[in-house]
């Protein structure tokens, strides 16, 4: 499988680190904002992942696709948990799921292969 996803995540490197040498205190407060709704807490942080690989769907976000694909597979979230958050993102929005919603798949199972 190609490394498309990395790839993504790979381009966004260096354009962010130029945003945030820009902008340090409203990415800084992002990033606390990211980790305390990630954090383990009633629900897990896999369970929070896939949330969030869903909802990177519902927003047709590629390179949102790929960070929580990856974090997914870094949960230890498997393949039929990922098609399952998958249809109820294709169910909340439609058309543009049945396109973004393949292209988590493929991303999980990239980010999957190279864990």
């Amino acid at each position: 499988m190609a490394d498309k996803y990395h790839q993504i995540a790979e381009d966004l490197r260096g354009p962010a680190r130029e945003l945030r040498s820009e902008i340090p205190e409203v990415l800084k407060g992002y990033a606390q904002l990211h980790a305390a709704a990630l954090a383990e807490g009633v629900l897990s942080k896999k369970i929070k992942e896939l949330m969030a690989l869903a909802i990177s769907v519902v927003n047709k976000c590629d390179g949102c696709i790929s960070s929580h694909a990856r974090a997914a597979a870094l949960q230890g979230a498997s393949r039929d948990e990922v098609a399952e958050a998958l249809g109820v993102a294709i169910l909340l929005s439609g058309g543009p799921g049945t396109v973004y919603g393949p292209r988590a798949f493929e991303a999980f199972l990239e980010y999957e292969e190279s864990n």
